[in-house]
């Protein structure tokens, strides 16, 4: 099995990752595939398009039906389900399916790592482990409720997503970097900061 290599530079490793994510769908001639969920999306059904467009297949269409009729779906569309009952992109454990499709997809990207814990903490009410969990969960409620349906729903929580990511990667650059912050001016921090995200 093809890996990423530990020692490689981070930005060579989530390149290499995006790679074989791409790989892994030709081999399964599942590029540009269609993924199947159950209805009234919330906070993990809201996370995974974001993951999959982004990191997975930017192609990808979703298709959102009652529960019961996922099986028969799949069939017909060939469709990859996520976050349904007796699937292996679901819940395992503590996890949810964001981690699921994290691991199956061999996401190394820290910053979505960092993300997946805020997704996992706000999907298993689990508000405790994340401080932004409980926000994440009440944003989705209310794009959920004034949603006309779950495309559009997955449409307005996109951006939420890419704030999150995009501060997920400030948490790392500011430990990563915590002495030299220090010596900053808040100017000079939010140039810095900036800087380092665009590398």
């Amino acid at each position: 099995m093809l890996s990423v290599n530990s020692h490689v530079p981070d930005d060579t490793q989530i390149d290499v990752a995006k790679h074989l994510n791409r790989l892994t769908l030709l081999l399964e001639n599942r590029e540009n595939m269609k993924w199947i969920t159950r209805l009234y999306v919330h906070v993990d059904r809201t996370a995974c398009p974001w993951l999959i467009k982004k990191f997975i297949d930017p192609k990808a269409e979703f298709l959102f039906v009652p529960v019961d009729k996922i099986e028969e779906t799949v069939k017909k569309e060939k469709a990859i389900p996520y976050d349904a009952p007796n699937i292996e992109l679901t819940h395992h454990d503590e996890k949810c399916s964001f981690d699921a499709i994290v691991e199956k997809y061999r996401i190394t990207d820290p910053a979505v790592l960092e993300l997946a814990k805020i997704v996992r903490a706000a999907d298993t009410d689990k508000m405790e482990l994340s401080s932004e969990a409980a926000g994440l969960e009440a944003i989705m409620t209310g794009i959920g409720i004034t949603s006309k349906d779950d495309h559009e729903s997955i449409e307005k929580a996109r951006p939420v997503y890419d704030a999150l990511y995009t501060n997920c990667k400030l948490k790392l650059i500011r430990e990563k970097h915590k002495d030299e912050l220090e010596k900053m001016d808040r100017s000079q921090r939010r140039e810095f900061l900036k800087k380092r995200l665009m590398e």
